[in-house]
């Protein structure tokens, strides 16, 4: 904005990541930002999502990075180009949190946690006169752009020079992503909501959840649609979970739904081949139960071991065995709960947009963060997706708004 525009007055439903960080970039260009929230504090996912470390983004080559973002990788790509990861990391050292890359290369603040980082940022927020209204939810919007929100004290109605929907995708309701939103737009403008970085369900008996819950199968491998994963799995009363399943939620969940079924490719001894395992059953005494083999042999647990009975014949060689370690056909047949999911697919259709994350059909009302249709696995692509695109609608509203103002000028 020049020095003879009047400040802009920006509405942003939603006190997450993307909201959060948009409000940081519009009020730092001298517009009056409220923010409004439903529920009675901000940023709850995101001090969720830092329980277990706050893995910010990711140190992976940036063109490969790009690819985690799937079928909407085109799409978002300005977007990240614009804020990448570079300048996220940047953004949360600029708050007092110097970061550090981990092992696999992914990037957490040195606290590990969200809560100092949330702290420093609203901080900021409230040096740059920025409102913050819990406990509003937006029920409607009217033609002129006025929004009404049901409050503790009853409906208000807001006028704003532009609005931002920042409102999340629909898993973890109770920290406020529950997908409610939808009814504000049209139908068209909306992907139903699918559940990502999911727990999937096995085709395994009652019996056999109820023996097992809780257990984990180490480091094992599960190859599917020509991609190799690896990671912890473990087995809940509901089903299995574990980042390796996450990364392939997409086509794994696509698939279950085409055809009713996915069947992956379990590698229980992922660093062994397959004449090692062969090798190490056949050092075994003879008279050793099948059991006993596999455990002294190559110390598979409990688990591992019933795996393997259900897949093998009762009389099954060495040779039999030493091949379905290494491929145990593992047949899915649904995902977990949405609501448990980590993050959703679904949400705001890319062709309901412009280029700046402005509604079609609805002038002066933008989108950012998990409520558009994109999804990725976690390992730092979530939050980085949201960062990115808050950014994006950010400079687009900024556009928007000063050629309005030009225009009636």
């Amino acid at each position: 904005m020049n020095a003879s525009t009047p400040p802009f007055t920006i509405a942003i439903i939603g006190a997450g990541p993307a909201g959060l960080f948009a409000a940081e970039l519009l009020s730092a260009k001298g517009c009056r930002v409220t923010i409004f929230d439903s529920m009675p504090s901000v940023g709850r996912k995101f001090l969720m999502a830092g329980r277990s470390g706050l893995n910010l983004t990711h140190d992976e080559p940036f063109e490969r990075f790009l690819t985690r973002y799937g079928t909407a990788q085109e799409w978002l790509t300005p977007a990240l180009k614009a804020f990448p990861p570079t300048a996220l990391r940047k953004w949360a050292e600029d708050l007092g949190q110097p970061c550090f890359v981990g092992s696999s290369g992914r990037i957490f603040p040195k606290a590990m946690k969200a809560s100092p980082l949330l702290r420093a940022w609203l901080g900021r927020l409230a040096v740059q006169n920025v409102e913050i209204r819990t406990r509003h939810r937006l029920k409607a919007r009217n033609a002129d752009g006025s929004l009404i929100f049901e409050t503790p004290d009853g409906p208000a109605t807001i006028k704003a020079d532009a609005t931002l929907l920042a409102m999340g995708g629909a898993s973890w309701s109770r920290l406020g992503s529950d997908g409610k939103w939808t009814t504000l737009l049209e139908p068209s403008e909306i992907t139903p909501f699918a559940p990502a970085n999911c727990g999937f369900l096995p085709d395994w008996n009652d019996t056999f959840r109820e023996r097992h819950s809780g257990a984990i199968l180490h480091s094992v491998a599960l190859n599917f649609d020509g991609r190799t994963t690896r990671s912890d799995l473990t087995l809940t009363a509901r089903g299995l979970e574990g980042s390796a399943l996450y990364a392939l939620s997409a086509p794994l969940r696509d698939t279950v739904a085409r055809n009713g079924k996915a069947v992956l490719s379990l590698d229980l001894r992922p660093t062994m081949t397959q004449a090692d395992i062969l090798r190490r059953l056949l050092a075994q005494r003879p008279r050793e139960s099948q059991s006993n083999r596999l455990r002294k042999s190559l110390a598979l647990d409990s688990l591992s071991r019933d795996l393997l009975r259900a897949a093998t014949p009762k009389d099954a060689t060495p040779a039999t065995l030493a091949d379905t370690i290494k491929a145990l056909p593992l047949t899915i047949t649904g995902t977990d709960a949405l609501d448990s999911a980590i993050s959703t697919a679904g949400g705001i259709r890319q062709d309901a947009l412009d280029e700046h994350f402005m509604l079609h059909r609805h002038s002066g009302l933008f989108a950012a963060g998990e409520m558009l249709d994109w999804e990725a696995p976690t390992g730092g692509y979530l939050l980085q997706g949201c960062f990115s695109t808050a950014f994006a609608a950010a400079e687009g509203m900024l556009r928007w708004l000063e050629s309005s103002h030009s225009a009636i000028a």
